[in-house]
C-alpha cells in the first residue's frame, strides 16, 4: 500500500503545478462533495444548472438553453427529457412564435430548484471553507474573469 501512496505523491509532484490537472481534480472533488447535497432532490449538478437557466428569465427554447450552458443539443434534449420525466420542466409552444417550442419550469420545478440551489450553495461554502471567506471569494472572482476573457488565438 505504501507504493500506492508513493505513486500518488509522484503524480502530485509531476502534475501538481499544471492548471488543467488542478482544475479538473478540484471539479471532481467538488462534484463528490455536492452530489450528496443534491441527491435528496433527485438531481445532479447538470440538471440543476438547466433548472437555473430556465428560471432566469423569459421562456427559452432547448437550443437557447443549451447555448447558455455550453452543451450540445443532444445532451440538452436528454437533460430536458429527464427533467420532464421528473415533473420539473415541460415543453410547450411559444406564445410569440407558434413554430417554436420552449421549455419552462413547472411549479414543482421552481420549488425543487430553489431548495436544491440552497443545498448546492451550502455544499460549495463547505467545500471552499478551507480557503477562508476572502480567498474563496477571490477564487470565484478569478475563475469568472478567466471564463469571460476571450481567447486570444
Amino acid at each position: 500500500m505504501a507504493e500506492n501512496d508513493d505513486d500518488g505523491a509522484a503524480v502530485e509532484e509531476l502534475l501538481g503545478t499544471r492548471l488543467g490537472y488542478l482544475l479538473k481534480h478540484t471539479q471532481l472533488r467538488l462534484a463528490e462533495h455536492a452530489g450528496p447535497a443534491l441527491a435528496p432532490f433527485g438531481l445532479d449538478a447538470r440538471e440543476l444548472a438547466v433548472l437555473a437557466v430556465l428560471a432566469a428569465g423569459r421562456p427559452l427554447s432547448q437550443l437557447e438553453a443549451a447555448r447558455r450552458l455550453g452543451v450540445d443539443r443532444t445532451t440538452m434534449v436528454a437533460l430536458v427529457d429527464a427533467l420532464e420525466s421528473k415533473g420539473l420542466a415541460e415543453r410547450r409552444r411559444s406564445e410569440e412564435d407558434r413554430r417554436r417550442n420552449v421549455v419552462e419550469l413547472t411549479e414543482q420545478g421552481r420549488q425543487v430548484r430553489a431548495d436544491a440551489e440552497a443545498a448546492r450553495e451550502a455544499a460549495e461554502r463547505e467545500f471552499l471553507a478551507p480557503l477562508g471567506e476572502k480567498d474563496a471569494a477571490r477564487l470565484v472572482t478569478a475563475l469568472r474573469m478567466l471564463i469571460r476573457t476571450p481567447n486570444r488565438h
